[in-house]
């Protein structure tokens, strides 16, 4: 099977992706030890550090499994992130929006925990770039940064790596919220709700926020699937 080599944008993603293909065509059998580090980074054109995210990313789904000083098998023909990714493509927006719910909530708690202040630099930065945008494309984008930028401020590695995985599906949701207009007719003053409760750490408030903004995105997108 050819090696693609990834695209500029989503490095991370697209070798998790080839990872997957590798392993389901049977290049990559159950069993074996994949390639050493030098060859893939430059089979995939990617860094050692974005090679070694993609491949812990598969650690936590059961794909993947490290042995200390022996190398890295292949674990399963499956893992968590794939079989969660083809249901999730053919789920309904009302269905992803209840994961996004468990994941997001979940995080916003940690990250009012956990946070550093350059974390909280990064998260205020995203917020105002939501608050500045132009359109509804730039908003989705910048609505999708401020996710990522909540879930890596939990530390919670097994959480980043599943809002990883199914990173795709999960912003296809946002677009089609942003698409039908629910964002903008759901609490506009959410996100700098969330982001304020984040900032003086108070993690039972920033979970009930994100549950009171994606409950009202549910019912909004249930009415509009209905009509």
């Amino acid at each position: 099977m050819d090696v693609i080599k990834a695209k500029r944008s989503s490095l991370v993603e697209q070798v998790a992706l080839q990872i997957e293909a590798l392993i389901e065509s049977k290049t990559w059998p159950v069993g074996t030890r994949i390639p050493p580090e030098m060859e893939l980074m430059e089979q995939f054109g990617v860094s050692r550090n974005t090679l070694r995210e993609a491949i812990r990313a598969h650690v936590h789904t059961g794909l993947l499994q490290t042995k200390q000083g022996s190398g890295t098998y292949v674990r399963a023909k499956i893992g968590l992130g794939v079989s969660f990714q083809k249901r999730l493509e053919t789920s309904t927006l009302l269905e992803t929006l209840e994961v996004r719910h468990a994941i997001e909530r979940e995080a916003a708690w940690l990250a009012a925990e956990r946070h550093t202040e350059e974390e909280a630099v990064h998260i205020q930065a995203c917020l105002m770039a939501c608050k500045e945008a132009a359109n509804l494309h730039s908003f989705a984008e910048a609505d999708i940064a401020l996710h990522h930028a909540i879930i890596a401020a939990s530390h919670n590695r097994i959480l980043i790596d599943l809002y990883a995985s199914l990173a795709d599906s999960l912003h296809a949701s946002v677009y089609d919220l942003t698409g039908m207009n629910l964002h903008t007719e759901a609490d506009p003053g959410a996100h700098e709700a969330l982001v304020q409760a984040i900032m003086e750490r108070h993690p039972e408030k920033a979970a009930s926020i994100v549950s009171e903004d994606i409950d009202c995105l549910k019912r909004m997108a249930n009415s509009e699937e209905n009509r």
